[in-house]
């Protein structure tokens, strides 16, 4: 029945050969990639049905076999300052080198900074240089319409807010939604919260999450106010939140990074974390175990999400259509803050 089905379809497909050999398509495509990590009964049913279809790997699928370019890019839109500072992109970095490290391939870190033209990245990504690319921390969803015009083949980690592109994400409103709720749990009352820039989806979404736990308790926001995903950002906020005049006695900051800075604004205004606010953060950061006290956080695991992307990218330049979007759990670590 799988023959007749290709011989209608004449052009065999990597889940053709994923199909009758039994395996999945990540499977195949290790095999056509030449990774070592696969049991050799499997690299030999796959050969076999390889050659029982007549399949033929696309352009793509050959340029990783043969090192076209031998090289793929990890693309952070973001200014250096930010990229060298948050935990989160060398986590990042190194979930992709993970990712890659059966193969030859070269992984370079590419940095365009918010000032730099969008241009010049797709030039970069459309000129064969690299083979494929990872993009993590868009702002806004005009650069992925942008690359999805590219031939290159792109994933995303974090939404990239335009259908048909591939990408590895958590449930970042869930997320949100149980940080908050976790607050409420705890007895708070009155709880405001630090976004992240709402130029992304994931401050946005956040964002969404604490409000849906609120009004699901019957509450209504303390103060929300918006930062940047910076510890200085955080600190801006909180002051801003305290200048406000509004009590409150629970905060959810969008990252660990501003949840840092604001729990030293609230120090230093006497204020007790966790006795008069109770404050939760979002990453499982380094950062959250150097705060004083250590910061209660939801996990949003940078390595592991790379990881994956470098899955959907292999099985994109192998000639597959990965299933998207892959979503990974968030768990609430709780710590002396909350």
């Amino acid at each position: 029945m799988v023959n007749e089905v290709i011989a209608e379809r004449q052009v065999p497909t990597l889940e053709d050969v994923a199909k009758l050999a039994k395996v999945s398509r990540a499977t195949v495509s290790r095999v056509v990639n030449g990774a070592t990590l696969v049991a050799p009964e499997t690299v030999t049913q796959v050969q076999a049905a390889i050659s029982e279809l007549g399949y033929r790997p696309n352009r793509a699928a050959r340029a990783l076999v043969t090192r076209r370019t031998g090289v793929v890019a990890v693309m952070v839109p973001e200014a250096d300052d930010r990229v060298f500072s948050d935990p989160f992109f060398p986590q990042a970095y190194h979930g992709a080198l993970q990712g890659f490290s059966d193969s030859d391939v070269q992984v370079l870190l590419a940095i365009a900074g918010p000032g730099h033209p969008a241009e010049r990245m797709l030039r970069y990504l459309d000129s064969g240089h690299v083979d494929g690319a990872i993009v993590v921390s868009h702002h806004g969803p005009a650069l992925a319409r942008a690359l999805a015009e590219l031939s290159t083949p792109v994933v995303f980690v974090g939404d990239p807010e335009t259908p048909g592109l591939p990408y590895v994400d958590i449930d970042q409103e869930a997320a949100s939604r149980q940080a908050t709720q976790f607050l409420i749990d705890g007895g708070c009352k009155r709880i405001a919260t630090i976004t992240g820039p709402l130029d992304m989806a994931a401050g946005t979404n956040r964002l969404a999450g604490f409000r849906s736990a609120l009004a699901a308790a019957g509450l209504s926001p303390a103060g929300v106010e918006h930062g940047d995903f910076t510890m200085a950002g955080g600190r801006d906020a909180a002051a801003r939140l305290l200048a406000a005049g509004e009590k409150f006695d629970g905060l959810f900051v969008a990252n660990d990074l501003m949840a840092a800075g604001a729990m030293h604004v609230l120090t230093e205004a006497g204020l007790q974390v966790p006795e008069d606010i109770r404050v939760v953060g979002f990453d499982n950061s380094e950062v959250a175990t150097q705060t004083t006290p250590t910061l209660t956080t939801m996990t949003n695991p940078a390595s592991e999400l790379c990881r994956e992307a470098t899955k959907l990218l292999i099985e994109l330049l192998a000639g597959g259509r990965p299933a998207s979007p892959v979503i990974l759990a968030s768990h609430l670590i709780r710590r002396d803050s909350a």
